[in-house]
């Protein structure tokens, strides 16, 4: 830890500061950082580009903690009592090492924004109760392991902004459909090759709205339509009847054929980390 780490922690206790700004100070454990642990007044907490490999569960000390900043640091698992902060509304947890979240992580119960992007997460990484997390306005999952989404994502009924670009989907479920507060879908760079019908009866077209979708091995006639724009998707997505997209969406799945190959993401992870 650097001498300036220390440095702001002693004006930090001695000016009753709320917001700390610990970046890039040579950190590989916060148990280390005096005083710190017992600030019980901190609302904001950076701590992004370090080399910070563990929470202690003592991080559960900080009650009055809003923000908590953990981007670009080497984590590879979190404490379960990160969910006892009782008023955490944003968690950054971008470019770590995660592989699965605690069980029980479902259970924050005020966490609104969660970025865990640039991760080793799979669909096999989230407890039994992450998609109860209610109160989630904003879920970002890029750059990481994915192939599926659960249907249980409908239950994270004040969803707005959903991002899992840059993985390896192969399907989304027709649940999706259930998030009437979406606004923002990003889907780019994956294996998908149609998308359930239910997703055209989301409003992802109006004003600061915007559906990504993008760099994905389509059937041409999605990707017909990717090419007139987004509104022209989601229009053919709601069509029924004989021609409709409904019958070939159901022909598709029926078809149970081999998903397209995995794409190398290794290097493009190393270099988009190199770059932060």
């Amino acid at each position: 830890m650097s001498k300036s780490a220390k440095k702001v922690m002693e004006e930090s206790r001695n000016r009753g500061l709320e917001e700390i700004d610990l970046v890039d100070k040579g950190i590989t454990n916060i148990a280390d950082v005096p005083y710190l642990l017992n600030m019980r007044n901190i609302t904001t907490l950076t701590l992004s580009h370090n080399r910070i490999t563990k929470l202690p569960d003592a991080v559960a000390n900080l009650a009055s903690l809003e923000n908590l900043n953990l981007f670009n640091n080497d984590l590879e698992t979190l404490p379960l009592t990160i969910c006892n902060l009782p008023k955490l509304r944003f968690l950054n947890c971008g470019i770590n090492k995660l592989q699965e979240l605690p069980k029980g992580f479902g259970a924050c119960p005020t966490l609104e924004v969660l970025d865990l992007t640039y991760n080793n997460l799979t669909d096999r990484s989230f407890p039994g109760n992450f998609f109860y997390l209610a109160p989630l306005r904003a879920l970002y999952l890029g750059d990481n392991e994915f192939e599926v989404l659960p249907p249980e994502i409908k239950n994270l009924v004040n969803l707005q902004v959903l991002v899992v670009r840059d993985n390896d989907l192969i399907s989304i479920p027709k649940e999706i459909g259930e998030l009437t507060k979406l606004r923002e879908l990003h889907i780019q760079n994956n294996r998908l090759q149609v998308l359930p019908p239910e997703l055209g009866y989301l409003d992802l077209v109006s004003p600061k709205h915007m559906l990504r979708a993008d760099n994905n091995p389509w059937i041409k006639e999605i990707a017909d339509q990717l090419v007139l724009g987004t509104s022209h998707v989601l229009t053919y997505l709601r069509t029924t009847g004989k021609d409709g997209y409904e019958e070939r969406y159901k022909a598709v799945k029926a078809m149970n054929s081999a998903p397209p190959p995995k794409k190398e993401r290794e290097k493009t992870m190393k270099k988009k980390k190199d770059k932060k």
